[in-house]
């Protein structure tokens, strides 16, 4: 049986999605091509405005849009702008954030479940970017969400699991997808979060930031696979203490 993301009743074979913030044709033609992501995220100010590139030009058929709520400091201000997005064909995809924190950007979860609940009741597949807390997660999927994205290490710092032990709580009690968001700075650490049994890895400045944009697509591509794979198959034994041979004719050198 073939293993495949399921959001909102649509099936991917990728576990990569390619985050908003830094782009250009490069960028994305690389996270579809080398990296095989088959969601986008963009900031829907990026894609309707005449100051800038606009980023639905460059979006290739058959990649499914994650419209963010970028810019948002409240509920309110979030589901406008998700109605916003449907209204102008970018579907039924949002990924919300609500940030009023200027400095490190971190999201504002009660706000988050506000918006969630909302715009869950009007049929949106709302993907929420988190703080990692068991009890906003579980608000979070009684409200409807989708999916959780708790927060790697703030947005743009590239530091990596920072957050790794609340990440791993999500993973082990929540029934829904863990995509874990902003702060993944390496293939690594892509690697590292699917072993931990998250669902799937966004990601963008790691990549577009990189000395070869196409081979780091590629990279993640594959520490992404690897991750999942040893995450199905079942990590090996860990202990606490001691040693325990491998080599079972050790006996011998008493």
């Amino acid at each position: 049986m073939e293993d495949k993301l399921i959001l909102g009743g649509k099936e991917f074979k990728s576990r990569f999605i390619l985050g908003s913030g830094k782009y250009n044709l490069n960028l994305i033609n690389a996270a579809v091509e080398q990296g095989g992501a088959e969601i986008i995220t963009l900031a829907l100010r990026r894609a309707n405005t005449k100051e800038s590139e606009n980023i639905l030009d460059y979006i290739p058929k058959g990649v499914t849009l994650l419209p963010n709520t970028s810019g948002a400091r409240n509920a309110e201000e979030a589901v406008r702008i998700a109605r916003l997005s449907r209204a102008m064909g970018c579907g039924d995809f949002v990924k919300i954030e609500i940030m009023r924190d200027a400095k490190y950007l971190f999201p504002d979860n009660q706000e988050t479940i506000k918006a969630t609940e909302i715009l869950a009741k009007e049929g949106f597949v709302v993907l929420p970017y988190m703080n990692p807390d068991l009890n906003v997660a579980r608000d979070l999927q009684n409200a409807g969400a989708a999916a959780v994205m708790p927060l790697a290490a703030p947005i743009g710092r590239q530091k990596g699991l920072a957050t790794k032990a609340m990440i791993q709580v999500l993973i082990d009690e929540i029934d829904l997808p863990v995509i874990v968001d902003a702060g993944i700075g390496k293939p690594s650490q892509a690697c590292e979060a699917m072993e931990m049994g998250a669902a799937a890895i966004m990601a963008n400045t790691a990549i577009a930031t990189a000395g070869n944009i196409p081979d780091m697509a590629e990279a993640f591509k594959l520490a992404i696979q690897a991750g999942r794979k040893a995450y199905l198959t079942g990590m090996g034994r860990v202990l606490a203490r001691g040693g325990s041979a491998s080599d079972p004719l050790t006996g011998f050198l008493r």
